[in-house]
């Protein structure tokens, strides 16, 4: 009897782990199951030419190149209000596992200075950091007086308010980069938003602008053109495309700033749809493509996901919270 209720016993908890594990194995094919029944819409919170347009597009491209899909992505540019614009549809998008959004700064700067949009970032989904972009200042190659950081100030100081520093939108990156330019040097430097990076871009190689704050991505055509010069990176390094570029950091200026590039859900995205995502960039991520024009752009920065992405964007809104108050644009 010992003998026999012992095989028993021990007959139950095989079965019970063979089931436990079949329901296990169901459970993970019906939550791999889920892929896109439709069209993805992939909107870009920035205009036509920038870096987070350039990015998207390719991202695009690598997905269809791969056949990583079953569904098309589609760009789908906002960025009116610096952002605003593609933060209020994405919110509208509740629960939607067709929508996402490729963010930057302005993803934190936007609601904080702007609280009446009932933006809480908290609820976006956090699928993908793909990368950290970097940014540098920028002057036309014609300012043969201008060839660094003393040379700019110089020049900045003599024209005084007069000096134009186009950048992307009211209070983004760009105008708080130009007002640590300013407070750092005593500079009065004019800020005078565009929509998009590629149009800042435009402005300084043709000379209707006396200096941007551009990411690698947006003024490398121009800087190979020769026609644009970057005199400074707000960077820990130096950039191995820029080496002459020296940072803020070894000019005495203790201040390094990025931007990041994230795939966002919707807020309320199924579970199921967040982790396609996750896994789909990061196999986008892994690829050479991507990993290539990782290194063409100066981008930096792991790949970031899930929980750790959330706890990056909380952080993230913190610091510029901060700076913000410095800036005089919000209440502490």
């Amino acid at each position: 009897m010992r003998s026999i209720a012992k095989t028993t016993c021990g007959l139950g908890v095989t079965l019970g782990l063979a089931l436990t594990a079949v329901i296990g194995v169901a459970q993970d094919k019906a939550f791999a199951a889920w892929e896109p029944k439709k069209p993805v819409q992939f909107v870009v919170m920035a205009g036509k030419g920038g870096g987070a347009d350039k990015a998207v597009r390719l991202l695009q491209s690598i997905i269809a190149k791969y056949k990583m899909a079953p569904q098309a992505f589609t760009p789908v540019n906002k960025p009116g209000g610096s952002g605003a614009e593609a933060l209020i549809y994405m919110k509208g998008k509740k629960g939607d596992d067709h929508t996402i959004m490729f963010t930057l700064n302005s993803f934190y700067t936007t609601p904080l200075r702007q609280p009446a949009l009932g933006i809480d970032i908290t609820t976006f989904t956090p699928i993908a950091r793909m990368a950290e972009d970097t940014f540098l200042l920028w002057v036309n190659s014609d300012r043969k007086d201008i060839n660094n950081i003393d040379d700019f100030v110089k020049a900045a100081k003599a024209k005084g308010k007069g000096w134009v520093m186009a950048g992307t939108g009211k209070n983004s990156e760009d105008n708080l980069l130009t007002d640590f330019l300013n407070k750092a040097y005593g500079l009065e430097m004019k800020y005078v938003p565009y929509k998009g990076g590629g149009k800042v871009a435009k402005q300084l190689a043709g000379n209707n602008a006396d200096s941007t704050v551009n990411n690698p991505s947006e003024q490398l055509g121009f800087y190979e053109a020769g026609k644009t010069k970057a005199l400074a990176a707000f960077t820990p390094k130096r950039l191995p495309l820029f080496k002459d570029a020296p940072t803020f950091k070894e000019l005495g200026k203790d201040f390094v700033y990025f931007m990041q590039r994230t795939v966002v859900g919707a807020p309320g995205m199924s579970a199921e749809a967040s982790a396609y995502y996750q896994d789909l960039f990061t196999k986008v991520f892994n690829t050479e493509e991507w990993q290539t024009y990782r290194t063409k752009k100066s981008l930096q920065g792991s790949l970031l996901s899930g929980d750790d992405l959330m706890a990056y964007w909380k952080n993230e809104r913190e610091i510029h919270r901060q700076m913000l108050v410095k800036m005089g644009v919000i209440k502490g």
